[in-house]
């Protein structure tokens, strides 16, 4: 993934398999920071239109792919981060990528994409500040197939093979890759609460204030 050293701002990426969990974590955790006086805004899937213009023409295509919805979250990764992440960032702000490039690695993988093609795929994006998981509503069940809630539940929408079985299985893996154990921290929100998140965050932000209140600055005297 890209670096993010060149902006000011701080982003946090939240992840998961079920669209409504994603959009329910980010939701929380913007109300946690706002009762610390802290401002965020959410950067969420689909914000180009791509896959509801898709949507509009490709339902029901039998060439639709797994590989072809991933380059389709690619480019809208890339709007999102042209328009609404890099932007706030610059400006100092803190912004919400929900989801960010794991929900894309471990709902594709599980659709038996390679693991490693969509990571080099989606290694323009930057590196979050901090990762989180979300707390999954009903992990036993399968994706209810929707092309307006999340990127799990548009794949089994749009996928000709996603029956409920098969939407079960995926869904397992998906969450057993979103799981694992990686490094740095990632912080999941089923465990660690929201609140706790927007504990370090806001810590990560006086950090960084104290850092630069306690800089010498040049100039003449």
């Amino acid at each position: 993934m890209a670096d993010q050293g060149e902006y000011s701002g701080r982003l946090i990426a939240i992840d998961g398999t079920r669209g409504k969990d994603v959009i329910a974590a980010a939701d929380a955790l913007v109300a946690s920071l706002k009762e610390r006086q802290v401002e965020c805004a959410i950067s969420r899937f689909d914000a180009s239109g791509l896959f509801g213009e898709l949507a509009a023409t490709g339902r029901g295509v039998h060439e639709l792919s797994a590989r072809t919805l991933a380059l389709v979250y690619a480019a809208d990764l890339a709007f999102r981060l042209q328009w609404e992440i890099r932007p706030a960032l610059a400006a100092g702000g803190l912004v919400i990528a929900a989801p960010h490039i794991d929900s894309a690695i471990a709902i594709g993988s599980a659709h038996g994409l390679d693991e490693e093609w969509i990571r080099r795929l989606l290694r323009f994006a930057p590196k979050p500040h901090f990762r989180a998981t979300a707390e999954e509503k009903k992990p036993g069940k399968g994706w209810k197939a929707a092309v307006d809630r999340g990127y799990g539940e548009y794949c089994a929408a749009m996928l000709p093979s996603m029956t409920d079985k098969a939407s079960r299985r995926a869904r397992k893996e998906a969450l057993a890759i979103l799981r694992r154990p990686r490094s740095p921290k990632v912080h999941r929100l089923a465990d660690d609460d929201v609140a706790h998140l927007a504990k370090a965050i806001t810590g990560s932000l006086r950090a960084a204030r104290s850092r630069s209140a306690s800089k010498p600055r040049s100039g003449r005297s």
